[in-house]
């Protein structure tokens, strides 16, 4: 069986080159836990009440992790979906004494290194790959020292990065085909990458590879899309960023549709925490533009005014047809022309107050 990451290693790696979280006391440490389970059930009762879109299938209570403990769970989550995929390239066959004992290990050092760097800057995650339906993640150090940089009131910063990241997991419990539908695209992407005459592990090393060396050199002007190359992979990656924009998009709408009512605070948070995503070094500008989340940044934008303007036309009940099946989701270019969603999935409408 091919082993294309030392995935022990990888977790190794991220353990090691993590940053330390905040100093906080024991006991600051678990009234933080406790708070941030509180909030999140209070989000959740929010969420429901906003959307109306409600739990169908039963999932795991939220999981409070240190930033150790959010690179493993990816590490594992990322072991269950890529193996059996790179078994399958592979048809199987054992790999060569050098893949096997040097590539496998400088993979795993490049994919450590990427999310060491991700795991000081996450608040909060739903994880899908690991188990079904998926799991609610809330990295409380980075949390802590968010509001804490922000100065930011403790209570209405952790509500309101509760009330997005619950949003998430609505979205993937109270629409059931959407775990699915998510892996099953990222298997398209793998299938349509056998189309294009190269080797794709080789393509997926390099592209863990520009990572790790861009994280460790400001100057490189490389990209991680260089990686995706034929006409299939680029249809596949159109639809997932659509997919992507239009779950940030509903999670940005939903925290400051939601926000006003319960967070006294929701307008200074919201401002501060919009210029430190836009602020940053020239060496946090370049990373984050190579691992993709100034992409993530547009998302947040152009899918929240995609999700307002849907609402605005055929209110809350309107919007959520949208996860009615794969075949209602929008297009990558119906998120700039809500009009062209609505016709297309409602037909003719006149204009409807938002609700919620």
């Amino acid at each position: 069986m091919a082993q294309f990451v030392d995935w022990d290693l990888a977790a190794a790696t991220a353990g090691a080159l993590g940053k330390a979280g905040p100093r906080v006391s024991y006991d600051e440490a678990t009234a933080v836990v406790a708070e941030l389970r509180r909030l999140t059930d209070e989000a959740a009762g929010h969420v429901l009440a906003y959307t109306g879109l409600r739990s169908q299938v039963a999932h795991p209570p939220v999981r409070v992790v240190d930033r150790r403990d959010w690179a493993a769970t990816n590490i594992a989550g990322l072991r269950e979906v890529i193996t059996p995929l790179i078994n399958r390239l592979s048809g199987d066959r054992p790999p060569g004494v050098i893949t096997d004992t040097i590539g496998s290990r400088l993979t795993g050092v490049q994919a450590g290194t990427v999310l060491a760097y991700l795991s000081g800057r996450v608040l909060g995650q739903y994880e899908v790959f690991s188990a079904d339906p998926g799991q609610l993640l809330l990295v409380a150090p980075n949390i802590v020292d968010v509001e804490r940089k922000l100065q930011a009131e403790p209570r209405d910063f952790r509500l309101w990065v509760c009330l997005h990241e619950v949003t998430h997991r609505t979205q993937f419990t109270a629409v059931p085909w959407m775990r699915g539908h998510f892996l099953g695209e990222v298997q398209a992407f793998v299938d349509a990458s056998q189309a294009g005459g190269d080797n794709f592990l080789d393509r997926v090393r390099r592209g863990v590879g520009t990572l790790s060396d861009s994280i460790r050199n400001p100057e490189s002007r490389a990209s991680v899309l260089d990686i995706v190359q034929t006409p299939g992979q680029r249809a596949v990656l159109d639809r997932l960023t659509a997919l992507m924009t239009l779950l940030e998009g509903h999670a940005e709408f939903v925290m400051d549709g939601v926000g006003p009512e319960v967070i006294p605070s929701v307008e200074s948070i919201r401002a501060k925490f919009n210029r430190r995503r836009e602020s940053g070094n020239p060496l946090e500008r370049a990373i984050r533009k190579l691992l993709g989340v100034d992409v993530k940044m547009r998302q947040y934008a152009e899918g929240r005014k995609f999700v307002h303007g849907v609402v605005d036309r055929v209110g809350m009940e309107g919007f959520n047809k949208i996860f009615s099946s794969p075949l209602t989701l929008p297009r990558l270019e119906e998120l700039s022309d809500p009009d062209a969603w609505v016709a297309r999935v409602h037909g003719p409408v006149g204009p409807v107050a938002a609700t919620g």
